[in-house]
């Protein structure tokens, strides 16, 4: 056992405490890289997009993940925009608002989105306007894409930013700057609550954001189907 540990015996539970706060993060990101991927499936493959997936790299920091993700999400940010500048260039201005009345039959709002790209790409699907459709109404996926990148700008920010997302790596990396019982529990008590406060936060958003994106993706399958 280490002399700080025999000077302040709660610091292996709070070692261990801020480990299983750390897997939660991870697992949350995860989840959410897969979500990401699951959407730009979704573009790519019926809006034409050409989004490149994502992959959590285990050798890289929390901060070079998050940013990984957040460049992403500004990516399918930046097409939304993109297709409703379409819209509104190539719409009569009455057409072009009636995509955004929630009064407006879905079905309505597909047909006008299918004439648009069927002028931009030649042809195109009803799966595609439905695509768009559900993209450009969705308050809820730009507002939770938004959210989520604010939140995973705080992460790479904060005290979690430069710790490997390996699990062994925290624990050593935490070890090796311990050289003082108190500085290592002062790091640790902060550590934690930085932790616990953007984790609470940041798995609230994830999971709206997960919500959303199935929407989208359960709405695309039983178009296929």
């Amino acid at each position: 056992m280490a002399l700080s540990d025999l000077l302040y015996p709660d610091n292996p539970k709070r070692k261990q405490e801020l480990i299983h706060l750390h897997q939660e993060l991870l697992d949350c990101m995860s989840i959410n890289f897969r979500a990401t991927n699951e959407l730009v499936g979704v573009l790519n493959e019926h809006l034409g997009c050409t989004i490149t997936p994502i992959e959590m790299r285990e050798s890289s920091t929390v901060k070079e993940n998050c940013e990984i993700i957040i460049q992403v999400m500004s990516e399918i940010q930046h097409q939304v925009q993109k297709i409703d500048s379409d819209m509104k260039e190539k719409l009569e201005p009455v057409l072009y608002q009636k995509l955004y009345d929630i009064k407006e039959p879905e079905l309505e709002k597909i047909a006008i989105a299918q004439r648009v790209f069927s002028i931009i790409f030649g042809e195109a699907t009803s799966t595609a306007a439905m695509v768009a459709i559900k993209l450009l109404g969705s308050n809820h996926l730009s507002l939770t894409v938004s959210k989520l990148i604010g939140l995973l700008a705080q992460i790479a920010a904060s005290v979690l930013g430069g710790v490997s997302i390996t699990i062994i790596g925290l624990g050593l990396e935490m070890i090796l700057h311990a050289i003082l019982g108190a500085v290592e529990r002062s790091q640790l008590l902060t550590a934690v609550r930085s932790y616990e406060k953007h984790l609470a936060e940041f798995k609230a958003a994830s999971e709206k954001y997960q919500r959303a994106i199935h929407e989208v993706t359960s709405l695309v399958r039983q178009q296929v189907q």
